[in-house]
């Protein structure tokens, strides 16, 4: 334990040893909370308290593992508070019919939220952490995550994406190894993180297919999303609950759509892990309006998935 002439000292170089830890508790927060906004909040309060608490830190742990501690602690006492943020899929079966009104959820329903690339991406020397670091925030598996009650949530975290022993997250959970292997299993069997069936396209291709994308919403050409979309693509518009499914489902969407919208401008940003646009509507006189931030899936075939975050409200967030 720090003593009381080393207190003062101790609390400076807190901020200096905690720093290096910063991007990864904020994605390990988001991870648990399924927000950008919530975890940035309670990364603060949990640096202010692992701050005030840093005099009586006595080293029986790292300091990653102590902050760890905090965190966790942290994100269930959010999640007693809070429910979970799912995408639109999640709330049920896509509309058939492209011309059927569009469901827009209560505002009370909180949606999952994207999470900027540069808040969580570091620059490791190895290619292989950061394909690691990019797949293990995919959209897709945050939202299966938020299906997961808050404790097994958080030992699939520890142990499948930080990669944890399971001693260590028994410790930091304050479980038995044997609840922990319980957990993780029953985790393990609804959010399989298995990337094996995950196919990108190499770069030439994702590079002409993200070019294709682009054109085909400046342009409102359909026939040029014909050909990049696969046949059975997904379409989600948080925070409209309604989403389809299917290439011809959504090009007849699309259609009427991009009339409504008139002429759009894309920015290209990322998001989780995954390619991503800012989405400006161009108004007669030239002025832009943020209109949505499209993030998209891509496999082998072409893209199989957009999520459309509509309205402004991300677009600080990405520094827009």
């Amino acid at each position: 334990m720090h003593t009381a002439t080393e207190t003062g000292t101790g609390n400076e170089d807190f901020g200096r040893l905690s720093e290096p830890f910063r991007r990864e508790l904020l994605a390990y927060c988001y991870r648990m909370l399924g927000s950008v906004d919530e975890a940035e909040e309670v990364l603060q309060d949990v640096l202010l308290d692992a701050w005030r608490a840093y005099d009586g830190f006595e080293g029986r742990s790292s300091l990653r593992t102590w902050l760890y501690r905090i965190a966790t602690r942290a994100c269930f006492k959010a999640l007693e508070k809070s429910r979970r943020r799912p995408l639109p899929a999640d709330l049920g079966a896509p509309e058939t019919h492209p011309d059927a009104g569009l469901v827009r959820r209560s505002p009370e329903i909180p949606w999952l939220q994207p999470i900027p690339d540069f808040l969580f991406t570091t620059a490791p020397t190895d290619p292989a952490t950061v394909v690691v670091q990019r797949q293990t925030m995919r959209l897709a598996l945050m939202g299966a995550l938020q299906q997961l009650p808050p404790r097994q949530r958080a030992v699939l975290i520890l142990r499948d994406v930080l990669q944890w022993r399971t001693s260590e997250v028994a410790e930091l959970l304050e479980m038995t190894t044997a609840a922990v292997n319980s957990a993780l299993q029953r985790a393990r069997a609804q959010v399989p993180l298995s990337q094996d069936d995950l196919t990108e396209p190499a770069e030439p291709r994702q590079r002409a297919l993200l070019d294709r994308y682009v054109t085909a919403f400046e342009t409102a050409d359909i026939d040029q999303l014909v050909a990049i979309l696969t046949e059975d693509a997904r379409w989600e518009m948080p925070p409209i609950a309604t989403w389809f499914e299917g290439r011809d489902t959504i090009l007849a969407f699309l259609t009427r759509q991009m009339r409504a919208i008139g002429p759009t401008e894309l920015l290209a940003t990322s998001a989780n892990g995954q390619p991503a646009f800012a989405v400006y509507a161009r108004s007669h006189d030239g002025a832009r309006r943020p209109h949505a931030v499209h993030v998209l899936t891509l496999s082998a075939d072409g893209v199989s998935g957009v999520v459309a975050f509509h309205g402004s409200g991300l677009f600080p967030l990405f520094g827009l």
